[in-house]
Order: C-alpha cells, then structure tokens, then sequence
C-alpha cells in the first residue's frame, strides 16, 4: 500500500549565495546570506511558499555570534510566521541533514505539510571587518581557530590541538598506517580526489573557488599552498574564509500537486542514519575508522535497500581528506568517480556547519538533471556526528515516515573499549597517531604525538621544531611513525604541569 501523499516529504525548492561585496562594510551578515538563500528557494519552487511554511529550522553560525539566533530575523525578513522555528545546537557540519531528516518526520507524522531549512556564514566578511577594526594586519585570519583560542586552554590545548586542522591529521596519519600505504601513496589518494573536486566546484555556478588543481598542485607544499599540519597543505583544508548561504524548502506530496508543482521538479527522501563519537577527540577509542562514521553510512544502504551501485552520485563529506578516505572505504565507492556534487569544502567552499546544505542544494540540481539516486554523508564536529542519507528522483518503495534515524547504540556496540587519558606519564611509549603542526612561513612550530604506554593509557607528548631529527622522521615519508617506539620526558623537574616531549628510542 503506498504511502498517503500527505506524508510524503519531498524537496520542492532549492536555493544557494555567493556574497563577494567590494568591500567588507558592503557585505551581507550570515541572516542576510539565509534569508536571500530561502528567497532563492522560494522562487526555484515557483514562488508563494514561504509565507505558508509552518517550519523554519537554522544552522547555527559562527560568523556574527552577537545575532544569535536569527530565527525571529529570517522569518520576519521572509514573511513567514512558523509554528516551528528553531536553531540547530551547534554549527555542526551534520546539522543540514539532521534538520533535513526531521523535517521529513514531521511531514511523515502530518504535524506540518512545508517546512524551510537554511543556513549562512559570512566568515570572509566577518574576519575583514574584525582586523580592519583592530588595525592588525597580523591580527587571526583563520575564523575557526579564532573562536576554538577563546575556549580555557586545557591539556589538549597545551599541545597545540585547538582547532579541528590540528586534530583531523590524527585520522589521517592513523588510517594511511592501517590502510597499509606509504605517505607517498596516502597522499596520492587524497590529491586525486581532491582534483576532482576542484573539477567539480569550477562545474558549479554555486561553488566559491572555480580553479581546477592537478593532484600534484594540491598535495605540493608551495609558497602558496603552505603545509598546514602533517600531511595537510593549504590546498586540503576546508576553506572557511567564505560568504555563502543554502536553503532548501520540503513538503509534503499532496502539497505540491495541489500548488501544481511539476513531478519532474520533486526530488524524494528517503531514510537517514545518524550516530556519533565523543565529543572528547581523546576518548575515542581508536584513529583509523570510527564505528559511528560507518553505522550511519551501512545503515543508510540497508534501511532504503540500496548498494553503492545504486547511487549516481554521492558527496562525502570533505573537510579534510581522512573523512572521505574512511567514507568511501566502507561503502567501496571507487577513487575514480567524484565524491561530491557541490565541490567539497576546500573549492565548493567550506561554510562551518552549512555545507551539507550546498550539497542538498546541488544534489537536488543534479538530480533533477540525471534522475536516478543520491547519497548525502555528513560529518561535523571534530570527526564525532555522522548523518547520512538519500535522495532520489523518484519516489522510492517501501519508504515511509517518520522513522527513527538515531543508530547510537548500534555505534556503541561496535566500539572498542576506550584507553584511559593518563596526563602525566613519563617513560617508554609508541606512536598511536601523530602531527606536526606548522606556522604560517612554512616552517614546522612543533610536533604532537597521540602515544600509548606500555599500560595501554593514552597520552599527548611534543616535539619541539628544534628536534629537527624527529620531526623529519615523521614527515619525509622515509618509515611509518604510527607504532613507533619512544620516551617520554618531562620538560623540567615540574614533573605535574610541565609539557612532557618525545624523542624516539635510538
């Protein structure tokens, strides 16, 4: 028996911004960048929505904190008085789809028949303002870094690992060890997909950067694609420093026909899966695969009956090269086929929490175009919530809503057991993952080593930039750190608060 139409969900609309103002003063704020994506959104679904949407769900932001939260401004700006209206908890880069995936719930359950989901970063902007303000033309350019050196440092801090470009290295050099592959052949993965991305985004109207890259350009540290942190340059990273907003508008069924939407416009949702990490990056049980990344990504193919061959195109999530790599390696999407419609986050643009909304946007558009089926991976956070799920241009069978998405304890069960955080060790270790993390010249500030002692307690250990030795052993690719052995010492007889560094075992 097929579903009742009032309870099929469907995105009608889509919408997405790009704001390049002459000069910051001129710039939209991140509620402008929403509320013109959702106007967009509105006239994509042939107009008139808005104003009858009976949802509004926001992806929080971070550019213009002191507006938080915009939802009574973006529905006033688009002349919508919703029964609903909420700000998603944090500006995660799963929230698009989370929201999306509630959105069809309560369609699904005919709480509502239309509900609206947008987000905006006006981070570019923000940042241009703030050192113009400062007359600093030194003063902090990375936005992310910018809110997380705010935060009291703590132990991880000390450390050095206070964004999420510090910690992401982690997996990388973690999953390139278990994967069995040299640092030249990790490398090569991470410069083909990321190529094609950049060929994909300069195919984009939508996207932020429209330059194709060979995978050599991208994986090369140059004076213009400095390294970040090993073995990331600036070319990996997901590009914050954008103005961009996306939306996307979904009702029910029944009401696009009765508004006479054409069928070919509709693009139908099917089921999502979502599970998590802890939020503690030092909690986790392990480096090389997360079991909540691959439940949310199994379970989404089990629930809508799907395997990868079934997708014509996929976008997996991209703010850092370890993601996808792990992605694709548990649904065996193949290296030669782009994983991602919008162009990833470093050319399609990297909009904190907002970029699963571009690629909504974007699948939607090709969709559209291709017909067939989508899958939509989101992970946010410091590698912690997954949310994965599917759509398609045709109404898929035996999908019905609501449905439960949240798969936690199916993650916690294929867990591992979490080593113990021991913040004080000193003495014999070896290498679980690592990082060195580099300033803004090029040059290498220090290294960060995640070790195990032979208890099997986890701890954080340093290495100096003057430890040259060390520090080309774990960056020139000549042997595999991961599973070294190593001391750790104590800076100075303060042996409770003192930095602990490492040296390798001769």
């Amino acid at each position: 028996m097929s579903p009742d139409p009032e309870n099929v969900p469907v995105i009608v609309g889509v919408g997405q911004i790009n704001d390049r103002p002459d000069t910051p003063q001129g710039g939209l704020h991140s509620g402008e960048l929403m509320v013109a994506a959702l106007e967009r959104a509105d006239a994509d679904a042939g107009g008139n929505w808005l104003g009858d949407c009976q949802s509004l769900a926001l992806v929080d932001q971070i550019s213009f904190r002191s507006l938080n939260p915009l939802t009574d401004y973006v529905a006033d700006a688009c002349g919508m008085t919703p029964v609903i209206a909420y700000q998603s908890k944090g500006p995660n880069g799963d929230s698009p789809i989370l929201l999306l995936n509630e959105a069809a719930n309560r369609i699904g359950s005919g709480e509502i028949s239309i509900a609206a989901v947008t987000g905006g970063e006006a981070l570019r902007t923000a940042m241009q303002l703030a050192r113009a303000a400062a007359a600093d033309k030194h003063a902090e350019t990375n936005a992310v870094r910018a809110v997380s050196s705010r935060k009291t440092p703590g132990y991880r801090q000390t450390y050095g690992l206070s964004a999420p470009v510090d910690f992401y290295p982690l997996y990388e050099n973690a999953g390139r060890a278990a994967y069995g592959q040299t640092l030249a052949e990790a490398q090569a993965e991470s410069g083909a997909i990321w190529s094609q991305f950049s060929e994909v985004a300069n195919a984009n109207p939508h996207a932020w950067i429209h330059q194709p890259r060979s995978a050599a350009e991208i994986i090369e540290p140059t004076a213009d694609n400095r390294p970040i942190a090993h073995p990331y340059t600036k070319l990996m990273v997901a590009n914050s420093s954008v103005n961009q907003g996306a939306a996307f508008i979904i009702a029910s069924l029944a009401e696009t026909r009765r508004r006479g939407v054409p069928q070919e416009r509709l693009i139908h949702i099917g089921y999502g899966a979502a599970a998590h990490e802890s939020d503690d990056f030092l909690a986790r049980d392990r480096y090389d695969q997360s079991p909540s990344m691959e439940v949310s990504l199994l379970k989404t193919l089990e629930l809508n009956r799907l395997s990868v061959s079934d997708f014509d195109h996929v976008e997996l999530y991209s703010c850092f090269p370890c993601v996808p790599k792990m992605a694709r390696r548990i649904i065996n999407w193949p290296l030669d086929r782009p994983a991602s419609v919008f162009g990833g986050l470093t050319f399609g643009g990297g909009p904190i929490g907002n970029y699963m909304s571009h690629a909504v946007a974007s699948m939607v558009d090709c969709l559209r175009e291709t017909g067939g089926k989508g899958l939509l991976f989101a992970n946010g956070g410091y590698a912690t919530h997954n949310h994965t799920i599917v759509l398609s241009a045709q109404q898929m069978d035996g999908v019905s809503f609501p449905q439960d998405f949240d798969f936690q304890a199916e993650a916690d069960a294929a867990r591992g057991p979490v080593p113990e955080l021991e913040k004080h060790y000193c003495g014999p270790a070896t290498i679980e993952s690592y990082t060195v993390i580099y300033a803004r010249d090029g040059t290498p500030g220090h290294g960060v080593i995640v070790a195990r002692t032979p208890g099997g307690q986890r701890t954080l250990a340093n290495v100096p930039a003057s430890d040259t030795q060390a520090i080309a052993i774990l960056t020139s690719g000549m042997h595999e750190p991961v599973g070294m052995a190593g001391q750790i010492s104590a800076q100075n007889t303060d042996a409770e608060n003192s930095i602990r560094n490492w040296s390798f075992t001769a």
